[in-house]
C-alpha cells in the first residue's frame, strides 16, 4: 500500500464564526460537486453522510469521527464509494486570520495500492481546492447558528431508593423514550450540581442524578468503596428504572467513573459525556497518587470536616469571573460532606485498577470542559479526545470548552453547557 498527504489551504474575507456556520454542518450541500446528500446514523449513534456527485451515479458515505465547534474543526473517516482506497482520513479546520478574515485548512490522509494512490490523491486535492474557492461566495451570507433549547414545560422531579448493599438515592424525571441520562457528580458535589441539566433534559429524555455513595442521601456501604461497586450501583439505578440504554454524563470523579463502567459495558452505553476530566489518576504512577491523597487528607487527619476546607476548594474550582451566587453553590455541595465519604472517595479515586483503553469507547462521546478550569485544561482534555478518536474504531468524539467556566462547568455557566449537552443528546437518541 502506498500512502498520500494531501493539504489545501484556502482564505475567505467571512469571520471564521460564519464560514464555520458553513463548513460545520457535517451534512451541509455546500460544495459545488454535491448533487444530493441525507444524513444518518450508523447503529451506535455516529452521524453519516451519503452523497452523490454532479455527472456521477456513485453512492459515497462518510463517517463524522471529531467535531468541535470551540477549535471548528471536525474530521471524517470514508466509508464507501472511491474505488481501491484503503483507508481515507480527513481533517477541515476554519482559523482567524491576520487580514480580519479567515483560513481554511482541509487535509486528508489516505493509503491505496500503487496504482491507485497518486490518482485518489490527485482527485482528492482537486475536490478541496473547488469547495474552498466556493466558500468565499457562500460563507458572507449565512448567519452562524444559534442551538435552542426546547422551550418546554419542565416535568416535576421525584427522588427516588433504591435498596441494596448501598442504598441509593437519587433526583429522577418522568418517564421518557429512548435511553436514560444519568448524571455522576465529582468528588466535591452531589446530585444537586445537576438540577439545571434536569429541568433542561426532562422534557425530551428521561433523566437522573444520582448521589454517589456516601454522598447526600446515598448510604457508604459497609466498605471501603471501590471502581467496581460505582460500575455496579448504576446497573441497579438501569434496573430500577427498566433502561435498556445510558447515557452517563459524569463530572471529574464521576467522569472517571462513568469511562469506567464504558470499559467494563460499553454495549450499555448510548452516548458517553464527560466534563472536566475523564482518566483521572488512571495514568499517574504510585507517587503522584499518594500525593494527592495524603495532601488532602491532612485536614481530614487534623479533625476538620469538607465544610471547614471548602472555601479554599472554591477558590480552585471556580473561575476568575465566577459569581457569589455560584461560589455561594460549590461551598453548600463541598460542606455537605460528610468526612467519612470524602476520605472513601480519595481512596478509591487514587486506587485506579486500570490504565483505560480508548478503543473500547465504541459510543459517540462528548468532552466538555470550562476555559478555566486548573483540574482539567482545555489542552488536556482535548489532547484527550484527540487520543480516543486514534484509538477508537470508527470513533464519534466532539470537543468543547465552556468559555468562562471553571472546573464545575455545568454549575457555573448552565445555559452554555445545556445546549452543546442537548445537541449532542438529540444525537444520540435520534
Amino acid at each position: 500500500m502506498q500512502e498520500e498527504r494531501v493539504q489545501v489551504i484556502g482564505f475567505s474575507a467571512a469571520e471564521p464564526a460564519a464560514v464555520w456556520a458553513v463548513v460545520g454542518n457535517f451534512c451541509g450541500a455546500w460544495h459545488p460537486v454535491i448533487a444530493d446528500i441525507r444524513a444518518g446514523r450508523d447503529e451506535r449513534g455516529a452521524l453519516i453522510r451519503a452523497f452523490t456527485a454532479k455527472g456521477e451515479d456513485t453512492l459515497y458515505r462518510e463517517q463524522l469521527t471529531y467535531r468541535s465547534d470551540t477549535d471548528r474543526v471536525l474530521a471524517y473517516t470514508h466509508l464507501e464509494g472511491i474505488a481501491g482506497v484503503e483507508r481515507y482520513d480527513a481533517r477541515l479546520q476554519v482559523l482567524a486570520d491576520e487580514s480580519g478574515g479567515s483560513r481554511i485548512e482541509w487535509s486528508a490522509r489516505l493509503s491505496a495500492s500503487a496504482e491507485r494512490a497518486s490518482a485518489i490523491a490527485a482527485g482528492t486535492r482537486a475536490i478541496f481546492e473547488m469547495g474552498l474557492a466556493a466558500l468565499g461566495d457562500l460563507a458572507g451570507n449565512v448567519a452562524p447558528d444559534e442551538a435552542i433549547l426546547p422551550d418546554r414545560e419542565t416535568p416535576a422531579l421525584r427522588t427516588l431508593f433504591i435498596d441494596g448493599a448501598a442504598h441509593l438515592a437519587l433526583a429522577v424525571s418522568p418517564e421518557k423514550p429512548g435511553p436514560l441520562v444519568l448524571f455522576l457528580h465529582g468528588i466535591g458535589g452531589g446530585r444537586g450540581n445537576w438540577l439545571a441539566q434536569l429541568r433542561a433534559i426532562a422534557p425530551t429524555m428521561r433523566a437522573a442524578a444520582l448521589d454517589l455513595r456516601g454522598y447526600g442521601e446515598s448510604g457508604l456501604g459497609a466498605s471501603q468503596s471501590t471502581v467496581e461497586d460505582y460500575c455496579d450501583d448504576i446497573l441497579r439505578v438501569a434496573d430500577a428504572l427498566g433502561a435498556q440504554k445510558l447515557v452517563l454524563c459524569g463530572l471529574s470523579y464521576g467522569s472517571w467513573i462513568a469511562t469506567s463502567f464504558a470499559m467494563r459495558h460499553p454495549d450499555k452505553l448510548a452516548g458517553l459525556v464527560l466534563s472536566g476530566g475523564c482518566t483521572g489518576m488512571s495514568e499517574a504512577d504510585i507517587a503522584e497518587r499518594e500525593a494527592f491523597r495524603t495532601a488532602r487528607e491532612v485536614p481530614l487527619n487534623a479533625g476538620k470536616t469538607p465544610a471547614d476546607f471548602a472555601p479554599a476548594v472554591v477558590d480552585v474550582l471556580a473561575s476568575p469571573n465566577a459569581g457569589e451566587a455560584v461560589r455561594q453553590a460549590l461551598f453548600a455541595s463541598m460542606a455537605a460532606i460528610p468526612a467519612e465519604t470524602y476520605r472513601d472517595a480519595l481512596t478509591c479515586f487514587t486506587n485506579p485498577p486500570e490504565r483505560f483503553d480508548f478503543a473500547k469507547l465504541t459510543m459517540p462521546v462528548l468532552m466538555m470542559t470550562g476555559e478555566y478550569d486548573r483540574l482539567a485544561s482545555p489542552a488536556e482534555i482535548r489532547g484527550v479526545a484527540n487520543r480516543i478518536v486514534e484509538a477508537a474504531p470508527r470513533a464519534s468524539v466532539r470537543f468543547e470548552v465552556i468559555a468562562d467556566a471553571g472546573h464545575v462547568c455545568n454549575v457555573e455557566r448552565p445555559e452554555a453547557y445545556n445546549r452543546v449537552l442537548a445537541e449532542f443528546l438529540s444525537e444520540v437518541a435520534s
